[in-house]
């Protein structure tokens, strides 16, 4: 079983990454420096390497419920129990109704051999202190689908189980429906810790059978997934998001029809091509598909914002996650019963005839339809 380089080499999977000298859980900083640079595909994985083994979802969520079908899809029968742990709530009866057995959280992991976590990050350290760690067998892999919790020292597996990042790069949904398509989906791997000697092996037979290795997957440990997932989420994020808004206000304050301010930035589908020949072509070579007039504009006022120093912005962001800054005033954002979280659900799930932009998007979709 063979592991594919970025620049074409290839090394064996390393049967017991974490062997004695290499870093702590969640650690990166002393890593050998190729670490990170493994792709990984469908040829990586064995196909019966989940034989036999006892899986148990746990949270039935957006992550939760692609991924379970997705797991029963591939690998019934061979998958001798594939169970879902949950509280009694509307994700557990959906549950049932797809068809699976429903257990609580603590009896689904102590009936597994390998267990996803797939509950909301600030969820998981005290349902993992009550009902997950307590009921782990030893031998037994837990998977994350985010580095959070191992990043930031919130949890602490103890050392007879795999703890085991499959981090998926993909929303749930649209993970459920590349799967059905058999078009697969990207996501960053990493094995933790590896106490069975199979942790790999687990891990890419899930990663296969949940349909990342029909797409691909990078090997990164998950302190780096981690700080790399929010500080994009916190900087790139937050400033297109901030640029949509104040655009769509300055224009139509000077007079631009607000229907015509959100088909020019997003509904167009314009700025989808411009992000796929990113993809396709590479950032500056991408450039090459504007006409003259885009170009230059676009280069002048790059050189105007630049004095903005979002360099520095950025690295004072990057900071905080780093040092666990951000986490910790996650957790005292659950603690005080989400209040800015709230906020912001509010304003993204509110009806959109009460803001302008709204009220724009749904004007232009009147257009489409009856043209």
């Amino acid at each position: 079983m063979t592991a594919n380089h970025v620049d074409n080499q290839t090394d064996p999977v390393p049967p017991v990454p974490h062997a004695s000298g290499g870093p702590a859980l969640g650690g990166h900083a002393d890593w050998p420096a190729n670490r990170g640079r493994r792709f990984f595909t469908a040829q990586d994985a064995d196909p019966h390497a989940l034989d036999g083994e006892r899986i148990a979802v746990i949270g039935y969520g957006h992550l939760g419920r692609p991924f379970a079908l997705n797991l029963r899809d591939s690998l019934s029968p061979r998958a001798s129990v594939l169970t879902v742990g949950n509280v009694p709530d509307e994700y557990a009866g959906q549950a049932r109704v797809d068809g699976f057995t429903v257990l609580s959280i603590g009896q689904a992991v102590a009936s597994a051999d390998v267990v996803l976590i797939l509950l909301p990050d600030e969820v998981i350290p005290e349902v993992f202190v009550a009902d997950i760690a307590p009921s782990l067998s030893p031998g037994a892999a837990i998977v994350f689908a985010s580095g959070y919790n191992l990043a930031y020292g919130l949890i602490a597996p103890v050392p007879e189980i795999d703890v085991l990042l499959l981090a998926p790069r993909m929303a749930g949904e649209n993970a459920r429906q590349r799967f059905l398509h058999s078009e697969g989906f990207f996501a960053y791997v990493s094995v933790e810790q590896d106490a069975s000697g199979k942790a790999w092996r687990r891990l890419l037979g899930l990663a296969g059978a949940v349909g990342i290795l029909q797409a691909g997957a990078i090997e990164l440990d998950a302190r780096r997934e981690a700080d790399l997932d929010l500080f994009i989420e916190q900087t790139m994020g937050a400033l297109v998001g901030l640029s949509i808004m104040t655009a769509f206000t300055v224009g139509v304050d000077a007079g631009i029809p607000p229907e015509a301010m959100v088909m020019e930035m997003y509904m167009s589908q314009e700025m989808e091509m411009v992000f796929r020949s990113f993809r396709e072509e590479g950032f500056y070579r991408a450039s090459s598909v504007h006409g003259p007039t885009a170009l230059y504009g676009g280069f002048v006022r790059t050189m105007q914002f630049l004095p903005l120093d979002l360099g520095g912005l950025f690295r004072q962001v990057l900071a905080e996650i780093q040092t666990g800054q951000f986490a910790r005033q996650f957790q005292a954002e659950r603690k005080a019963g989400y209040p800015m979280l709230r906020q912001a659900e509010a304003l993204s799930s509110g009806d959109p005839a009460s803001q302008p932009i709204g009220r724009a998007e749904t004007s232009v979709r009147t257009m489409l339809k009856s043209s």
